[in-house]
């Protein structure tokens, strides 16, 4: 059986090399044939092995004053180019598929909408839709209430995550714990170790995701923003934090807690 993974670029925030790296990831760790369907807004740079097909649109108003990633609800349509009716893996590009991912095709029934947990909010069953398999086709309805009252779903939900949450009839399932890690909350030492210790690859994580940053593409080189030129020394950053205009993020604490030193293991596994 044919798996199937789809992945979505669009506007600035990621390149090309990161579809082209999370296609080589996914051959790496996926035993059988497998497809990457790309549905962006341009196509430029990709491999050949990844079949890019158009972003649909929204189809309605886009929600004023809300973070959530609403654009990735197209994912819900009756139809998706590129893709066939059945079970689809989503993964979010800013993603390192750190281990064979077999079981995130296999695991539950192919109806089942499977959520990664929402690490940040422990204590409720919310979903966290960095990595999450669902029905092509099955649940046009998802998308169709959000269009009759974006501003209102928007409102009620703030994040789009919440909204699936809320949305899958039957309601959603969650993946094994240890499958699906954050880098934040699993990987990255405490404040301040992390000036110290490396962060580390969780055991039995199968996909690392980095929701709110920083990106793979920088963690590799021990930065914590694409801004940073270069990774900045422990001293150094340290006393960038009482130069405003040298601090990536506007609170001083907040910029003193992000440092990251260079993952080797990240490296290894975030590569064409």
């Amino acid at each position: 059986m044919l798996k199937q993974i789809v992945v979505v670029k669009w506007g600035q925030r990621f390149g090309p090399e990161y579809v082209n790296r999370m296609y080589a990831m996914a051959a790496r760790n996926i035993t059988g044939p497998f497809k990457l369907v790309c549905l962006t807004d341009d196509p430029s740079g990709l491999r050949p092995e990844v079949d890019a097909q158009p972003l649909p649109e929204l189809g309605c108003e886009w929600p004023k004053n809300s973070m959530g990633k609403w654009r990735k609800l197209v994912l819900w349509g009756e139809s998706l180019p590129g893709l066939q009716p059945g079970p689809a893996l989503f993964v979010d590009l800013d993603s390192a598929i750190v281990d064979n991912i077999d079981g995130y095709f296999e695991y539950g029934h192919p109806d089942d909408v499977i959520l990664a947990r929402n690490w940040a909010k422990p204590l409720q069953r919310l979903g966290q839709t960095s990595v999450f398999r669902y029905p092509v086709g099955r649940y046009p309805q998802i998308l169709a209430n959000f269009r009759k009252d974006p501003q209102g779903v928007a409102d009620r939900c703030h994040f789009e995550q919440h909204y699936i949450t809320e949305a899958v009839p039957g309601g959603i399932k969650l993946w094994p714990e240890h499958w699906t890690r954050h880098f934040r909350l699993h990987c990255l030492p405490i404040f301040p170790l992390r000036y110290f210790f490396v962060a580390r690859q969780p055991k039995g994580a199968k996909i690392v995701t980095f929701p709110g940053g920083p990106n793979p593409g920088e963690v590799i080189d021990g930065r914590w923003v694409e801004t940073q030129l270069k990774r900045p020394s422990r001293w150094q950053h340290v006393l960038d934090t009482f130069h405003p205009e040298r601090r990536i993020e506007k609170s001083a604490w907040k910029h003193l807690t992000r440092y990251v030193l260079p993952v080797p293991w990240l490296q290894k596994h975030w590569a064409e």
